[in-house]
């Protein structure tokens, strides 16, 4: 069992950047996949981008290929979320969440473990 915490979240205009983490217990983490979703106020909770534990895939969504970047450090039990180029569309929660799969990551009820999210505004 790991559990998770996010942080890293904040305001930003946009075209900034804002890198969010991941902090994991657990002796186990280097065998957990690790994906980042988020939830727009009034809306679900979706896809951003995963790293496979097996050999650092890396997936994102379509609307942040090229501007978000997922990395993990297994040393520190952390995964980060370099986001860059933010555009106001990004503005959510951010939760990271883990699964020992290594397929379908972008399904959200495929995840056993969640963070309590970090909040990203980005203004106009």
């Amino acid at each position: 069992q790991i559990q998770l915490a996010e942080s890293g979240g904040g305001s930003v205009q946009a075209g900034g950047s804002l890198r969010v983490s991941c902090a994991a217990s657990g002796r186990t983490f280097s065998r957990y996949s690790i994906a980042w979703f988020r939830q727009p106020p009034g809306e679900e909770r979706w896809f951003v981008a995963a790293i496979k534990w097996t050999d650092g895939t890396t997936y994102y969504t379509s609307s942040v290929k090229g501007r978000f970047t997922i990395s993990r450090d297994n040393a520190k039990n952390t995964v980060y979320l370099q986001m860059d180029s933010l555009k106001p569309e990004d503005t959510a929660v951010y939760y990271c969440a883990a699964t020992p799969r290594t397929t379908n990551l972008s399904g959200v009820y495929g995840y056993d473990y969640w963070g309590q999210g970090t909040q990203v505004t980005v203004s106009s």
